[in-house]
């Protein structure tokens, strides 16, 4: 009887033993794969780091890229055309671009371009709007208002029935009516002037353009 009951204790402790060995495997494993788990999120939030830094890094890099000055000047033709002659970037930027002509002719711009459909538009136009205008192949038609009116309301008609111009007011330009192409402007008398119609017929959608085709609707329009 004594015999028998202390082979059941033996037994019952061995079972706890084993029960104890068995708990404490699984609090090893558990820690075991707590740490790895740390690891592996410890891992990621420093991959996340460093590809957020790298991201950051290049998008510096790009916007500091897309926010170069053109470089060059204007060379005056027979024609009275003056051309610009140097590096005009394409990059589209979203803030204030310093442009070296007023108007401009080109450089970075905004993404989006002004409706240049024969637009005619009554209050001054951002020129990063409108230097994607002209990359399309639009000629804009600018003037102050030192411009006689009838010069200006001959101008407008002339831009209304014509795809690819558009007409703004700039008062800080030094003449009273200038035409402007990419990488192309002039001065002109006004709307009566031949070489109103002769800087049409040339850099309307023309071979300056770098976009050629591209559309004059669909952008921002007042």
């Amino acid at each position: 009887m004594g015999s028998a009951k202390k082979s059941s204790n033996t037994a019952r402790q061995a079972r706890i033993a084993e029960m104890r060995r068995a708990e404490e495997a699984r609090d090893r494993r558990n820690r075991i794969l707590t740490i790895a788990v740390s690891v592996v999120v410890v891992a990621g939030l420093v991959a996340g780091g460093v590809v957020l830094v790298r991201s950051q890094s290049d998008d510096s890099s790009s916007a500091t890229a897309s926010d170069g000055k053109a470089s060059g000047e204007f060379v005056a033709g027979a024609d009275g055309v003056r051309t610009w002659k140097g590096t005009l970037s394409r990059d589209h930027v979203t803030k204030k671009v310093s442009y070296p002509a007023d108007p401009p002719v080109g450089g970075d711009h905004n993404q989006v371009w002004m409706n240049c459909n024969g637009d005619v538009y009554t209050k001054p136009l951002n020129d990063e709007n409108a230097v994607h205008s002209l990359e399309h192949g639009a000629v804009w038609v600018t003037y102050t208002d030192q411009a006689p009116k009838a010069d200006v309301e001959k101008l407008a008609a002339k831009v209304k029935k014509t795809p690819y111009t558009l007409m703004s007011p700039n008062d800080g330009q030094p003449d009273p009516i200038m035409l402007s192409a990419w990488g192309h402007q002039r001065t002109v008398t006004g709307a009566d002037d031949p070489d109103v119609d002769a800087f049409f017929e040339k850099f309307v959608q023309g071979e300056q353009t770098p976009e050629p085709g591209a559309a004059c609707t669909n952008g921002l329009s007042q």
